[in-house]
């Protein structure tokens, strides 16, 4: 964390801890993939005990859903993986079993990128009166980039978990987590909750 951040505070009331993506046929695409749970477990654990909110968003698609998507959209190319892989009650597709959901939690389903266009993730959080978000994802590439840009525009604070996220491709990761979210999200690492929930 830097020197100008030591003075900000997380209000766990208004806080949620949003773990996008962290789903077997996505998490299992990284290197280290145990460690990044570890990480992400950590840091809901912290959230928790802190008495924030928890949201999980994860990616999946109903067959109605994968038929009614355009040839021409981005997202198609999930038509061309394996059959089912995809499929909204897939096992690859649900909350990893490493930093599993508990009661109360929020989960929501998207069709995109970002965490919010397809989901009602945004009314949720609203409704608990959160206003600032902590963010943890898979790909930083992908759905992370996609929602603090996103989360931004919707007025949310923004901090990314930089030790909590990962890009299949970790050159990506890095130029993300050290030039581009500083502009719209504060970046720090699990073991800076702690301070910060104080």
């Amino acid at each position: 964390m830097s020197e100008t951040d030591k003075g900000t505070k997380l209000d766990p009331a208004r806080t949620a801890l949003l773990v996008m993506d962290y789903q077997p046929g996505i998490l299992n695409r990284i290197e280290d993939p145990d460690a990044l749970a570890a990480k992400a477990r950590a840091a809901i654990d912290t959230m928790r005990a802190a008495g924030a909110t928890i949201g999980y968003v994860r990616v999946a698609f109903t067959e109605e859903e994968l038929a009614a998507m355009p040839e021409s959209a981005g997202m198609a190319r999930v038509k061309a993986m394996p059959a089912g892989s995809m499929d909204a009650d897939a096992p690859g597709t649900q909350v990893d079993e490493r930093v599993a959901p508990a009661e109360g939690d929020i989960v929501v389903r998207k069709r995109r990128v970002g965490a919010f266009g397809t989901t009602d993730l945004d009314e949720q959080l609203r409704a608990r009166g959160i206003d600032t978000l902590v963010l943890a994802g898979i790909s930083t590439s992908g759905v992370l980039l996609s929602t603090v840009r996103d989360g931004y525009d919707r007025d949310y604070r923004l901090f990314v978990l930089a030790d909590a996220s990962a890009d299949p491709e970790p050159e990506n990761h890095e130029a993300l987590i050290g030039k581009i979210f500083p502009r719209q999200a504060e970046v720090i690492e699990v073991a800076d909750l702690e301070a910060l929930l104080a």
